[in-house]
């Protein structure tokens, strides 16, 4: 079993975090990484309180391993935050804005405040204000984030918040991207579209299979599923998602979208309730090349820890003496 500063501080035995995807990373999906020795988090996504209380009560009900939620910053307010404090989460993850509001009143409870962060400064300010973990955001990973790599960011982040505790996020699917990260400096890795391909995430099945068959290049960052959507994300954050047909539409014709919005709303908010995908968004990282099929979550889990400890061992034997 590997053991590092994310394992004792959740008491796991396996060294990966469930990326809170909004939308997808329900109740059901956290509780089933937490059951096999991960920690799971809901997505909170852009605040639906009556969403929140139906999967928080959930995973509460199917798991009594830790847990934590996922929040966007900018887009929640203190009475959001109070209620998903109510739930008694191990652990708060904050992405996209500055944590200073939040975070105070989060650690007060005695929840472990876990900073998404996607540069250097960011991982500065999160230090600042008290982080418990910090997440190094790579480019790489599906949604939104920032433009940094991860190779080059994470070791650079370790070193920058030093002794606080780093988890490597994007690109990483399966146990060899895990160990990767563990010899960044990381301390485990934090995994999102490997999940999105699981029995236990909610999501249409098609946006499953369209993961499961995809390819790296198939994806990219875009800004145009926020401005349909009516999403007003600041800069610098773009999405990574699968290329469909509103992508080869719309991306690179942005202004032409914002003077059509009005037609384009309607057209994908129908797109989105029936799973037509190939105007609504998949969000997807380019570790697609490594799924290859739907899984149940708590088999993902077991098997990259299992590929993390082969692989740091398979490592190791190269070493001559």
């Amino acid at each position: 079993m590997i053991s590092t500063s994310l394992t004792k501080m959740f008491d796991l035995s396996v060294p990966l975090v469930l990326a809170p995807m909004g939308g997808v990373s329900g109740g059901r999906l956290a509780a089933a990484v937490s059951e096999s020795g991960g920690l799971g988090l809901v997505g909170g996504g852009y605040g639906d309180a009556a969403w929140l209380r139906t999967e928080l009560a959930l995973v509460r009900e199917l798991t009594a391993r830790p847990w934590g939620v996922g929040l966007i910053t900018w887009s929640v307010d203190p009475g959001l935050v109070e209620l998903v404090l109510a739930y008694e989460p191990r652990a708060v993850m904050l992405s996209f804005g500055d944590p200073g509001s939040f975070a105070s009143t989060i650690k007060a409870t005695g929840s472990k405040l876990i900073c998404q962060v996607q540069d250097l400064a960011g991982a500065r300010r999160a230090a600042e204000v008290g982080a418990d973990l910090i997440v190094a955001q790579g480019s790489e990973g599906g949604g939104h984030g920032g433009g940094r790599s991860a190779l080059p960011l994470v070791p650079a982040i370790v070193d920058a918040v030093a002794p606080i505790p780093v988890i490597a996020a994007g690109g990483i699917a399966d146990g060899r991207g895990l160990a990767a990260a563990l010899m960044l400096g990381a301390e485990g890795a934090l995994i999102g579209t490997r999940f999105y391909a699981s029995d236990e995430a909610l999501g249409h099945a098609a946006a499953k299979r369209a993961i499961a068959a995809a390819c790296g290049d198939d994806t990219t960052r875009t800004t145009i599923f926020d401005a349909v959507r009516e999403l007003d994300w600041p800069s610098p954050y773009t999405g990574r998602a699968l290329r469909n047909g509103f992508v080869a539409k719309w991306h690179g014709h942005e202004r032409e979208l914002a003077a059509a919005l009005a037609h384009e709303r309607e057209t994908y908010r129908a797109a989105a309730r029936e799973g037509d995908i190939d105007t609504a968004v998949v969000w997807a990282g380019e570790a697609v090349d490594l799924i290859h099929g739907i899984e149940h979550a708590g088999d993902l889990v077991r098997r990259i820890g299992q590929e993390a400890e082969a692989q740091l061992l398979r490592g190791a034997s190269r070493l001559s003496k």
